[in-house]
């Protein structure tokens, strides 16, 4: 057992970051270690049933300041659309002052960090070591280091022909193309300028893209596995869902879920239900209400709750998604690819279908499909819009037991799941980087 330090963590203000964050905090803690886990006074509240060691994890509430762009309130990713980012992004660099005046007082060891550029610098001035702790996929991290360069385009080097952008990706291309050069800037200074890179990923699915890295930066890249919390037996799922899907037969429902940052229009979201309601499958969608809608049901297709009536549920609030993916009535998961949600897919024994939206997740996507081909995807039209037919054509090609691709696609994520759940393999990651933590912390070279 190495000796106790106290680490700071400093996650992008987006709850996709600050949960992975947590989880590894809780990992710290139950060693022995202390971390300050700096985050929006907000998510203070959301988080804190997640902190499992509340001596050892102490929250530190930051003043989000008043920003041109940013709405009043708006305190993480989850609170705007994805056009006003970069004000959120100026925001957190304006907690500048917050952070150092923390560091100042309470002298950590170690700050954990992801998207703020200028930590390195100030971990630097107060002899502090920074690690930029990555929860985004090493793919695209490996794709989009080149700052400046040309949008869409992996740079010299990069280590897949598959794990690329089409041309009908358009639609995340041009959300990407917002923000592409500012992030893609500030990536590099963060990997450029921290002491250290760690990444929430493993060798066995994105060994070649942690490689890559590496040779760029001349650094090891430290990887702490997928950091997904075991499903707490504790907290079961709840009666409302758990009956109702247990009225299905083994495999059987459909379950959609597209992350908490993604608001379709109207007529995406009403093609969404027209093309799972067309499998003729139980199914369970859980998706926010489309954008001008308060409600979900204000916005569903004429006549579709009549037709659906018993065997689907469209739903516009947050589910236990981990526990519903493990249920054993539910058999294919249309997912948007985040990361998190990309984990939780490959550790599940659904069949997984992908409806990709941002840019990260387009590359996710590809990983998955092309790469590993343990996934679908759902073909897009030339806008970047999907058709009903083309979503239900996806679900029954992996859910029909006649059609070879689903068969092809459930032998390779049958493998893939029993070389990530084999004993020892995550918790095995996890120990060496708490263990590669504490050699850091101690070893007075760097």
């Amino acid at each position: 057992m190495g000796q106790k330090f106290h680490a700071f963590m400093f996650p992008w203000f987006a709850f996709g970051h600050m949960t992975p964050y947590l989880h590894l905090a809780n990992k710290l803690a139950e060693r022995g270690h202390m971390v300050t886990f700096l985050l929006p006074k907000k998510a203070q509240k959301q988080l804190e049933n997640h902190n499992l060691f509340p001596h050892n994890i102490v929250f530190h509430p930051l003043t989000i300041p008043l920003v041109d762009g940013l709405p009043p309130g708006a305190e993480t990713a989850s609170d705007i659309p994805m056009s006003l980012v970069q004000f959120l992004s100026t925001a957190m660099d304006m907690t500048r002052d917050q952070v150092e005046a923390a560091v100042r007082a309470l002298r950590p060891d170690l700050i954990l960090f992801d998207l703020a550029q200028w930590v390195p610098e100030m971990a630097k001035e107060h002899r502090v070591k920074s690690m930029m702790y990555n929860v985004v996929s090493a793919t695209c991290i490996a794709h989009d280091i080149v700052p400046g360069g040309e949008i869409g385009v992996p740079p010299p080097g990069y280590p897949s022909s598959k794990v690329v952008y089409r041309e009908y990706d358009a639609h995340a291309l041009l959300t990407l193309s917002i923000t592409y050069k500012r992030f893609c800037y500030r990536l590099n200074t963060c990997l450029t300028n921290c002491d250290f890179i760690a990444i929430r990923t493993c060798e066995q699915v994105e060994g070649t893209f942690c490689d890559y890295i590496e040779r760029q930066y001349q650094k090891k890249v430290l990887m702490t596995g997928p950091m997904l919390p075991e499903i707490e037996k504790s907290k079961p799922l709840k009666d409302k869902w758990s009956q109702w899907l247990n009225g299905f037969g083994q495999g059987s429902i459909v379950f959609c879920a597209l992350g908490s940052q993604i608001t379709l229009e109207k007529d995406q979201f009403q093609e969404l239900c027209l093309g799972i309601e067309l499998t003729g499958l139980p199914f369970l969608i859980a998706v926010k209400p489309p954008k001008g809608e308060k409600t979900i049901q204000e916005a569903l297709p004429e006549g579709f709750e009549g037709r659906v009536k018993g065997r689907g549920v469209v739903w516009g609030e947050w589910v236990q998604q981990p526990l519903i993916l493990a249920h054993p009535s539910v058999g294919c998961f249309v997912s948007h690819c985040g990361f998190g949600s990309m984990w939780e897919s490959l550790l599940s024994d659904c069949q997984i279908v992908l409806l990709p939206y941002l840019n990260d997740q387009v590359l996710n996507t590809r990983l998955l499909t092309e790469e590993l081909e343990v996934s679908v995807e759902v073909q897009r039209e030339a806008t970047g819009w999907f058709s009903k037919e083309n979503l239900s054509g996806a679900i029954m090609s992996l859910m029909d037991k006649d059609i070879e691709i689903g068969n092809h696609v459930r032998r390779n994520h049958t493998k893939l799941k029993e070389v990530l759940v084999s004993p020892g393999l995550l918790t095995g990651y996890t120990d060496k980087f708490v263990d590669t933590l504490e050699n850091i912390v101690t070893d007075t070279t760097v």
